[in-house]
């Protein structure tokens, strides 16, 4: 039993993440990742005493990142020739990403895995968070909330009257709203999530913490 136990999580791992170091800019879409700022400080801003979680910055859901996707998996880490990027070029990207720290992070997990240049992969990044419209009533959430995780993708969905329901999809962490997944093409179009993206998080109490 204690043996087919681990073959069941080696498999489960081997269908989810693949080997870290694959080539660049083979891959068979884009995942959007969009970061309820209030549920990643809580879950870990905090302890880190990171700036994104100081009183008055206002923020609802913040770019965590724009990551490669197989239609099984997805590849991290990947070998490239491309230059990581300067700290201004990170720094750019702290009005979408809450802090230079995180897209530096993000470029090199994920961005070298896309085939292109930091630039233009920090460019790709901003046209697919500007592409989606982020509902503004998530601005006036001034206290906490439970909510089912449905109603925040039904917002999402009303804001943006072209994406449908197999193409987005919400996660929770620790009983919190975390991200709201959008599936891109190369070309930044919405498409149906790969099954191994969408896992919605089925909570009818889930927390949605009040923005700071």
């Amino acid at each position: 039993m204690r043996r087919m136990m681990i073959a069941l999580a080696a498999l489960c791992w081997a269908t989810a993440a693949q080997a870290e170091g694959e080539k660049a800019g083979n891959f068979d879409y884009y995942v959007m990742s969009l970061s309820w700022s209030a549920a990643w400080c809580a879950l870990e801003g905090d302890a880190r005493d990171d700036p994104q979680c100081d009183a008055g910055r206002g923020l609802t859901f913040v770019l965590h990142g724009l990551w490669p996707q197989y239609e099984d998996g997805w590849p991290s880490y990947c070998r490239t020739v491309e230059r990581d990027p300067s700290r201004a070029e990170t720094a750019a990207m702290a009005d979408i990403m809450g802090g230079a720290g995180l897209a530096f992070y993000q470029w090199k997990k994920h961005g070298r895995c896309s085939g292109l240049s930091s630039k233009d992969y920090f460019a790709t990044a901003r046209a697919a968070h500007d592409g989606i419209e982020i509902p503004g009533l998530f601005s006036r959430v001034d206290e906490t909330l439970e909510v089912p995780a449905k109603v925040v993708e039904d917002a999402f969905l009303e804001a943006n009257p072209g994406l449908m329901r197999d193409q987005i999809t919400v996660t929770c962490s620790e009983g919190l709203i975390q991200e709201v997944r959008v599936c891109l093409t190369a070309d930044l179009e919405p498409r149906r999530c790969g099954e191994d993206v969408i896992r919605d998080c089925r909570l009818s109490d889930a927390v949605l913490e009040p923005v700071r």
